[in-house]
């Protein structure tokens, strides 16, 4: 299927869910606005307390890299100079 037509399909599927969540299926089924108010009421706050984990947890790989980088450059600087008083 073309790349095109795949995006149209997308757009189409985008369109369609807002117009569901705001005026519903007339005859049929209300607007769903609210149930889908609820959910993010009840979504937003578990997220942000995952995105706070993730962050977290990236910063403290990140810090030990750093130190793990410093024990390196540590060593590297002691066999230099080691280097230096062997010639």
């Amino acid at each position: 299927m073309h790349p095109l037509l795949k995006a149209l399909i997308g757009v189409l599927i985008v369109v369609a869910a807002l117009y569901y969540i705001f005026s519903g299926i007339p005859g049929y089924v209300k607007p769903a606005l609210s149930d889908v108010l609820v959910v993010l009421n009840g979504a937003i706050p578990l997220f942000l307390i995952l995105l706070g984990v993730f962050i977290a947890w990236l910063e403290w790989d990140e810090w030990k890299i750093e130190k793990e980088l410093a024990k390196e450059e540590k060593k590297l600087e002691a066999e230099k100079k080691r280097g230096r008083k062997r010639k």
